[in-house]
């Protein structure tokens, strides 16, 4: 068996096709493979039988709103330029990726938008002020601007330009707060339905957690304990907070749900940055069920997967997926261990 440290132990063969580019419709077709842990059985489903298999559990699901956070746009020089938005910072200052070269002071130009270059990384990421007719832009100014001139982040593996209809593909019917650059993919398979079904028997709470671009961010550490895991900003409302922590069980629809939901387990802290890097060596604590997408492999997301069910168990399931032509990663199918 190899190394739950070993960041090879995490890696798989994906054949490119098993990629999805969109989303299956109508979403309850979605294929679901369940593990149930008790009694070490694996089903093949679809998201119709959701509600019918679903043990007793409150639900949680992830309300953040995807900004459109991609821009293209030119520098002085006329030369062609890509951003894209990570994460707002202090002082009207926001974290971003720019395709293209950039010193610091660089200025670039987009419809109706204005950008400074203040500082570079070596993670590849920059800090970037935004500005409209010399007036620097504040964090909603700046998104209601990127509403109308943006274009949505799909995923770097979803090898096409975005188009009209990832703006409700790629958003969650139930989406508020905006603030994320990408989805909380699981959330993507409820529609209306589905979700009326769930709420037959089940409570619903939602909490809030802006995925920013570093859950595309592969560990690049031979050995997983060093890796630095990304910081995103979350909020947990009273009602998730009083159902974490009470001894109910809890559905969390996501990755980013059970991380904020074992966040505030560890700390007790209801808003703030979350940094948990859930792995076989840092398990879950509170939350009982899981429901997620497949993820790249050598992820932090698949690492994830495994601190519920193992390293050996994970990767054998992953195997199954693909023997059985699941669809992959943002558009693709699900998997829910109960």
């Amino acid at each position: 068996m190899n190394s739950i440290f070993d960041i090879s132990s995490y890696d798989y063969e994906l054949p490119k096709e098993l990629i999805a580019n969109a989303p299956t419709l109508p979403k309850e077709d979605a294929r679901l493979l369940v593990y149930d842990r008790k009694n070490d059985k694996i089903s093949h489903l679809k998201f119709k039988n959701l509600s019918e298999i679903l043990p007793p559990c409150d639900i949680i699901f992830n309300d953040t709103k995807v900004v459109k956070a991609r821009i293209f746009g030119k520098k002085d020089s006329g030369a062609s330029i890509e951003l894209l938005l990570n994460s707002p910072l202090n002082d009207n200052k926001f974290s971003c990726y720019i395709r293209g070269k950039v010193r610091e002071q660089t200025r670039l130009y987009f419809d109706d938008l204005e950008a400074e270059v203040l500082e570079l990384f070596e993670d590849g990421s920059r800090i970037v002020k935004f500005s409209q007719n010399q007036k620097e832009l504040c964090v909603s100014e700046l998104y209601e601007i990127l509403e109308h001139i943006g274009h949505v982040p799909l995923p770097p593996y979803i090898k096409r330009a975005d188009q009209k209809e990832d703006e409700s593909w790629y958003q969650s019917i139930f989406a508020k707060n905006q603030g994320a650059v990408a989805a909380p993919t699981a959330s993507l398979h409820f529609d209306e339905k589905i979700l009326n079904e769930l709420k037959q028997n089940h409570n619903i709470s939602y909490i809030t957690l802006h995925v920013g671009a570093g859950t595309f961010k592969g560990v690049e550490a031979s050995d997983i304990r060093e890796h630095k895991m990304h910081s995103e900003f979350y909020d947990i409302p009273n009602l998730a907070a009083d159902l974490i922590s009470s001894n109910k069980p809890i559905l969390g629809v996501g990755t980013t749900v059970t991380r904020s939901v074992e966040y505030f387990a560890r700390t007790k802290q209801k808003s703030g940055f979350c940094n948990l890097f859930l792995n076989p060596d840092n398990r879950p604590i509170r939350q009982n069920y899981l429901l997620t997408n497949f993820h790249l492999p050598k992820s932090t997301l698949i690492m994830l997967v495994a601190s519920f069910i193992g390293l050996e168990k994970t990767m054998e399931l992953y195997k199954i997926a693909v023997e059985n032509r699941y669809k992959f990663y943002s558009y693709g199918d699900g998997m829910l261990i109960i």
